[in-house]
C-alpha cells in the first residue's frame, strides 16, 4: 500500500477523524513510555542504558475500536523525546495542532490534553485506563523501536531472509510488530512499522524521519 493512501483522508472526513484523534493518539503514547523492569527472560533481548537519548518523529496511523466497540481511526505526527527513563511524547494533528502531551518516567506519568487540566497516574497503563477505559503494554515500544525485544518477558523475532542483521518481525506480548523499511545509508535505523494485536483489536502504522 502506497504511504500516501496509509495516512491520508479525505477533506470530508477530517472533522471526524480528528475529533476521534485525542484519544486514539495516546494509544501511541501508552506503547512510548516504558522502564525497564529487570532482566530478560529472552536471550535476544537487549537492554537500555538509563542513560540514552534518543528523539523520533514522524507520522502514524491508529485504527482502534473505542469503548462502545465502535471503529475509529486517528491520523497525525509525533515528536517523541527520550532521556533516560522519562519519555517526552507530542501528538499533532495533521494540521499541526497539538492533540496531546504525554510525559511519562518511573515515578509518574501525565497526560496534556488541550482546554483539559493534565490527568496523573503512576504510570502510562493506569493513566490511559482511567482516562479511556482501556490500557496498553508499556513495555514494548521503546525496545521495539530499536529494533529489539523488551526486556520483560519472552519474545519470537524472525530476521530478514535478504539481510540477516535485520529484525522483520517481533512477537511479544500479544503484539505483532512487522518492520516493513529500514533507513537508507547512510542513516539508520528502522522507517516503517506496524504493530497490530487481536484483543483488543488495535492497528498502529508508524513512520519515521530521519
Amino acid at each position: 500500500m502506497r504511504l500516501s493512501r496509509v495516512f491520508s483522508f479525505p477533506r470530508t472526513q477530517r472533522g471526524a477523524a480528528l475529533g476521534f484523534a485525542a484519544a486514539a493518539v495516546v494509544a501511541l503514547a501508552g506503547c512510548a513510555s516504558v522502564k525497564p523492569q529487570g532482566p530478560s527472560a529472552s536471550n535476544t533481548a537487549t537492554s537500555i542504558s538509563t542513560q540514552t537519548s534518543r528523539a523520533y518523529q514522524g507520522r502514524f496511523a491508529v485504527q482502534y475500536n473505542d469503548q462502545n466497540g465502535q471503529q475509529r481511526n486517528a491520523y497525525g505526527n509525533f515528536a517523541w523525546q527520550e532521556t533516560g527513563d522519562t519519555v517526552t511524547l507530542q501528538l499533532r494533528s495533521p494540521l499541526g495542532q497539538t492533540l496531546a502531551i504525554v510525559t511519562s518516567s518511573p515515578a509518574s506519568a501525565t497526560l496534556e490534553l488541550p482546554n483539559r487540566q493534565p490527568l496523573t497516574a503512576d504510570n502510562v497503563s493506569t493513566l490511559m485506563q482511567n482516562a479511556l477505559g482501556f490500557a496498553l503494554p508499556v513495555e514494548g515500544l521503546r525496545y521495539w523501536l530499536q529494533p529489539s525485544p523488551a526486556p520483560t518477558s519472552s519474545a519470537r523475532t524472525e530476521k530478514d531472509p535478504e539481510q540477516p542483521s535485520r529484525l522483520k518481525q517481533i512477537t511479544q506480548d500479544g503484539w505483532t510488530i512487522d518492520y516493513l523499511a529500514y533507513a537508507d545509508a547512510p542513516a539508520t535505523g528502522v522507517k516503517r512499522i506496524n504493530l497490530s494485536r487481536l484483543e483488543p483489536p488495535l492497528d498502529i502504522k508508524l513512520v519515521l524521519d530521519q
